[in-house]
């Protein structure tokens, strides 16, 4: 089941962190989460799975940053968050939708136990002017049934910004 928002605001500071929190983010049965001012983009075209792929930083300036697309643009999100007993889930607000700009590519499925910033997978399918501090997404809650293992990467837990992908990683560990 998914958590209403009065329910998210309930659960605040136990099971689920939400830091900042604007109770005016507040929806039926989910919170709007806020666009950082730091982007990422891979400086090659050709990415490679096996390695580390260098990218570098864009800062959003006040006027806004014109994103183009076909291109990969990592962002995060303001807001810290923090969650237990419960599924994340992140998805991109449908007046985001409608200007053809989509905030992730597949990885909109949180873990339980996962405490950081979300990494946004931003493309879009046609020019656009985006501003940090904009509400991008929003994150709603799912109960969680049966015994669990909280979720103890050390890829992506805690983060500290815009992640890229750390996917060579596995293949260093598991001798891939």
């Amino acid at each position: 089941m998914i958590l209403s928002g009065l329910e998210i605001k309930k659960r605040l500071g136990k099971d689920i962190i939400i830091e900042p929190y604007d109770a005016n983010k507040l929806n039926p049965n989910s919170y709007n989460l806020s666009l950082h001012n730091e982007l990422l983009v891979y400086e090659t075209e050709l990415l490679d799975m096996k390695q580390r792929n260098r990218a570098q930083t864009i800062i959003i300036p006040e006027e806004g940053y014109v994103l183009q697309p076909g291109k990969l643009y990592l962002g995060r999100t303001v807001e810290y968050t923090g969650t237990d007993n419960l599924v994340p889930m992140l998805e991109g607000r449908s007046s985001v939708g409608r200007l053809g700009m989509f905030v992730h590519v597949t990885a909109g499925f949180g873990d339980v136990g996962f405490h950081g910033y979300w990494t946004l997978e931003i493309i879009c399918v046609q020019p656009i002017r985006i501003y940090a501090g904009v509400q991008i997404c929003q994150i709603y809650y799912h109960t969680l049934q049966g015994d669990y293992e909280k979720y103890s990467s050390g890829k992506y837990q805690n983060n500290t910004g815009v992640q890229p992908s750390l996917l060579y990683m596995d293949f260093i560990n598991k001798k891939l």
